[in-house]
């Protein structure tokens, strides 16, 4: 099987086969460029570096061989090859003829090294794309010289602008199917530019190609001589490159290298700009400062270290610096704070939580964030017309918004235009450790740099010596009808007679006032709970014991009370009770009208309850009285002091 552009005999450069060091030494010191291809379904992405990877001769013969095979056996071009199968791995995605997951190829030419990811056109995997374009300096574009500038082509010109893309290529592709017309590149051409003008890319080029025939992807295409411009190669080895950019140093500690006494260094990988010995360094969030005293690597010590290096830095001050800390120039270091406008991209079936804690992770350190409900969702398929900003209380997957989030505590940052490194994060769930969004900080909120806290001279020590206990907050949690009030308020009764100081804070009651704005959608419950924390901290700061009766459904937000605590003094007690019992009693007819129909979103019937895994106390009121339930109790969190 051959194709008729191809030559007879396909050969990678010799040199490999030859002496693979010279090889290795002639790219070590060639530049790397990083770029997507992207666009619509079926306009030829994956075909297109599949062609790259042929004619820039990075295919060996044995992928040749199976190349060959699998075109005949599974490929869509006839008696041709079907280049697309040397990326689309996936059974799936060869059953279908489609991109699904991200796959990344790495191929080179005698004056530049690049690594190509070829993302998913279908709307459906956007997360795919952002994923592939989180790390790319430039973007090819493809189009389908037939059908012109689609939805979907917006969609991924505004997720390359909205990543910090600066470099766009128009990939005009299929021009063979369109018997190489000049008219329909300059038309797709003009309606690209004018929708991509409000993006303001530092860069648009448009290419007429054909990635099935080869036409202007590395050689020139004899069938388009009214095109005067560079092939796609050409262009793509003429881009600058992101190391070329020059700002200030940046670099997140890593690992705090003590290898023996005498030595203590800082060790990351240089995020931006340039760094030598002597140079003012500012530790941060900290703000401490000191000088670099010398540049250390495997191979020796650096004269200088510029953005993309792996080195370790010795300072001339002994400074508390750890990981997750930013080493910064001192003249031009980044800001510091707690609360940020952000861009967020949802990457999760479930969707967005506001008010839970997610772990947010920004370069090396790992925080906690608390999201607003969203400022609004951007249209994507309309980003730069007038709707483009929808309202939503949530992010569902694949949307895309700006939101406030807050994070439990200051952390270094640039907004993310300048600086990937230390603008872009991503988010985690606590709970199952998946990664549910990606983020981009636009600015940290004023109120973060004017809001302080306010020493006090009387401290929670105190409030709690003058009453002559440890302060704790216990935490009853279980179905609706499961005695969480009843067990609660005797343990109260019981340690009033003990002569300490109590608040129970029970979930009705609180509803009729500090939370009356609440309802009980996911949402609402988080917020519940989240104000109940605050509160009940708040309480145990001024020294008593605190009871809290609240169904509280779900771990996450459990758990984020209990971090809002000293240790040891969050005591979660699972009130442990069958729903059918719990259902049984029944007192204010919640489970009949929820089954009914009638109450929406109530926990055990139409809403999950997430029962603990490891709470301090367990009481089963089928087997427990209300007055055994409540000794057992005073028994575990006795004495106190």
């Amino acid at each position: 099987m051959a194709d008729a552009q191809t030559p007879p005999e396909y050969r990678p450069d010799a040199l490999i086969a030859e002496d693979i060091e010279a090889y290795l030494a002639r790219h070590r010191d060639a530049g790397l460029l990083r770029f997507i291809t992207c666009g619509s379904v079926d306009d030829g992405k994956s075909t297109l570096i599949g062609r790259l990877l042929y004619d820039s001769h990075m295919v060996f013969e044995d992928q040749l061989q199976q190349l060959e095979s699998d075109s005949a056996r599974v490929g869509t071009q006839g008696e041709t090859l079907d280049f697309a199968l040397l990326v689309d791995g996936l059974s799936a995605e060869r059953e279908q003829g489609i991109t699904i997951d991200v796959a990344y190829r790495f191929f080179a030419t005698e004056n530049r090294k690049f690594i190509v990811a070829d993302t998913p056109g279908h709307e459906q995997y956007t997360r795919n794309m952002v994923t592939g374009a989180s790390t790319a300096d430039a973007a090819v574009l493809l189009v389908d010289a037939r059908k012109g500038v689609l939805q979907q082509t917006r969609r991924h010109a505004f997720l390359a602008h909205l990543l910090g893309i600066r470099h766009i290529i128009l990939a005009v592709n299929k021009m063979d199917l369109v018997d190489y017309a000049a008219d329909v590149f300059e038309r797709i051409e003009a309606d690209f530019r004018g929708f991509a003008a409000a993006l303001e890319f530092e860069n648009i080029a448009a290419i007429p190609l054909s990635g099935f025939k080869g036409d202007n992807v590395v050689n020139a295409s004899p069938a388009m001589p009214w095109y005067e411009g560079p092939t796609l190669v050409a262009h793509l080895e003429a881009l600058p490159l992101a190391g070329d950019q020059t700002g200030p140093f940046h670099m997140p500690v890593q690992w705090v290298n003590r290898p023996n006494q005498d030595f203590r260094g800082f060790a990351g990988l240089a995020s931006d700009g340039v760094i030598r010995p002597g140079d003012a360094v500012r530790i941060l969030p900290s703000g401490a400062q000191s000088t670099v005293k010398a540049i250390e690597t495997f191979d020796g010590q650096l004269e200088e270290a510029v953005a993309g290096q792996s080195i370790t830095l010795t300072l001339a001050d002994e400074v508390d610096c750890s990981r997750g800390d930013v080493i910064a120039s001192a003249e031009d270091p980044p800001q510091v704070a707690d609360q940020f406008d952000a861009h967020l991209v949802w990457m999760d079936k479930i969707a967005m939580k506001p008010g839970r804690g997610y772990w947010l992770k920004l370069g090396t350190r790992t925080v906690t964030a608390t999201l607003q409900p969203p400022k609004y969702e951007i249209d994507v398929n309309n980003p730069t017309g007038e709707g483009a900003r929808l309202a939503a209380k949530t992010l569902e997957l694949n949307s895309i918004g700006v939101v406030e989030l807050h994070t439990d505590r200051p952390i270094a940052f640039a907004p993310y235009r300048e600086s990937k490194a230390l603008g872009g994060f991503i988010l985690i769930d606590k709970e199952s450790n998946a990664t549910v969004a990606c983020g981009m900080i636009n600015f940290a909120l004023r109120r973060a740099q004017n809001v302080h806290w306010q020493p006090t001279d009387i401290a929670r020590d105190h409030h709690a010596a003058l009453k002559n206990q440890v302060p704790r907050v216990l935490w009853f949690t279980g179905l609706s009808g499961s005695g969480k009030s009843t067990i609660a308020n005797a343990v109260e009764k019981k340690l009033a007679l003990m002569n300490r100081h109590t608040f129970l804070l029970d979930g009705d009651n609180v509803r009729h006032g500090l939370n009356r704005d609440l309802g009980f959608t996911e949402t609402d419950r988080i917020e519940n709970i989240r104000r109940i924390g605050e509160v009940a901290k708040l309480m145990a700061d001024a020294g008593l014991i605190v009871l809290t009766a609240f169904i509280s459904p779900f771990r996450a937000e459990r758990k984020m009370v209990r971090d809002m605590l000293p240790e040891g003094e969050f005591v979660e007690i699972f009130v442990d009770t069958p729903l059918e019992v719990a259902e049984q009693r029944d007192v204010k007819g919640l489970y009949r009208k929820a089954r009914e129909g009638k109450l929406k979103n109530f926990t055990g019937i139409d809403s999950p309850y997430e029962a603990p895994e490891n709470p301090e106390i367990r009481v089963n009121t089928v087997d427990m009285t209300v007055e055994e339930a409540a000794d057992h109790i005073i028994a575990q969190v006795m004495p106190l002091k």
